[in-house]
């Protein structure tokens, strides 16, 4: 299915190189979703490939897809005999669901329409053929049963949970890239026409235009596009000279080589390097997120069960050498176990014309 319905989440495989060397990457947030799988595979480029044939093939014909745990496959959920076949045709593992895109995506709109809560995030987790709505401790019971009585009247298309803590955009005062007085993390090093710049969340660049790599220190890099609410991506020009490597920071003496740039599967484990709470690792729970902030909503975002915390926003998640989002916000985190939101970066790589390397 469509994994965006304003049609910004694409599925194509973008292959790019790179990553970044700021000590800075992604963050993280809350609370598991009961349907998150124990364990998580990390996909192969020919999982990430196939995704996006099935995506190019099927379109609206399948109900998403995800990472089955136990086997490492990608499964496509299909509602007709002939979306099995086409899906079948890719090589793909098939499974027959009862909600088509079209009706999730009227669930979402619906959401979208009655229910839009600061607060709430919502999204598409095709493991359960349903939306998986969570709500913040700031909710309150009125509007808990606001949401509520809406979900009962999608007969069954929606579940929701409660996750401890507020979500919020995770920008901290104080470390990693600074700007305006606050810190927050760099994601991935970007280029285009041998100019370098850095990829982070525009509610980070929408706070400063100048930006350093220390706090008070001198300054590394100049804004050059932001964008939030709607999308959470901006991105800063290098004006110091420097050629940062393209890696994402370990925080343990190393680094990791990022070699290409894809969306996220769910399913799928991932990893996020951020300048607040380091790395951190959880599983992708839904795609086609939206949050609502309480300063606006950001849409076809992704829902992760990593940690993360004030800071960390616009750091890295990324799987193994594959670079996958920008961190945007979370509820916190309880325990191991968080609700981190990713902007994908392929979209943000596409809106400023610029590759990883």
């Amino acid at each position: 299915m469509r994994r965006n319905s304003r049609a910004r989440l694409s599925l194509s495989l973008l292959l790019v190189a790179g990553a970044l060397g700021l000590g800075a990457t992604p963050a993280t947030a809350a609370d598991v979703h009961s349907a998150a799988p124990a364990t998580a595979a990390i996909p192969s480029a020919s999982a990430y490939a196939l995704d996006a044939a099935v995506e190019r093939t099927l379109g609206a014909d399948t109900a998403g897809t995800y990472l089955d745990s136990r086997t490492g496959k990608l499964v496509v959920t299909v509602t007709t005999g002939r979306a099995e076949e086409q899906a079948r045709a890719t090589g793909a593992t098939v499974r027959r669901v009862a909600r088509s895109a079209a009706q999730l995506d009227a669930a979402m709109k619906a959401l979208e329409a009655e229910a839009k809560i600061t607060g709430t995030s919502w999204g598409i987790d095709p493991r359960t053929n349903q939306v998986a709505v969570e709500a913040d401790s700031s909710v309150s019971a009125r509007d808990m049963a606001r949401l509520e009585a809406v979900a009962k009247r999608l007969g069954g298309a929606v579940s929701i949970s409660r996750v401890p803590g507020v979500f919020d955009r995770e920008v901290l005062g104080g470390g990693a890239i600074y700007g305006g007085g606050s810190r927050c993390s760099a994601a991935f090093n970007v280029t285009k026409g041998g100019a370098r710049y850095f990829v982070t969340a525009g509610h980070c660049t929408n706070i400063s235009a100048n930006w350093s790599a220390s706090s008070g220190g001198p300054v590394i890099g100049v804004r050059e596009g932001t964008s939030f609410p709607t999308n959470d991506y901006g991105i800063v020009r290098y004006t110091d000279g420097s050629s940062p490597a393209g890696t994402v920071d370990l925080h343990n003496g190393s680094s990791q080589d990022i070699t290409s740039a894809a969306n996220a599967v769910v399913g799928q484990a991932i990893r996020k390097s951020g300048s607040t709470t380091k790395v951190t690792s959880g599983t992708v729970t839904a795609v086609n997120v939206t949050v609502n902030y309480s300063d606006g909503p950001v849409y076809g975002m992704v829902r992760t069960t990593a940690c993360s915390a004030g800071g960390d926003s616009g750091g890295a998640h990324f799987a193994g050498t594959v670079a996958l989002g920008i961190h945007s916000g979370s509820s916190g985190c309880s325990g191991t176990s968080g609700s981190a939101i990713h902007q994908p970066v392929v979209e943000a790589l596409s809106a400023y014309g610029v590759s990883v390397y």
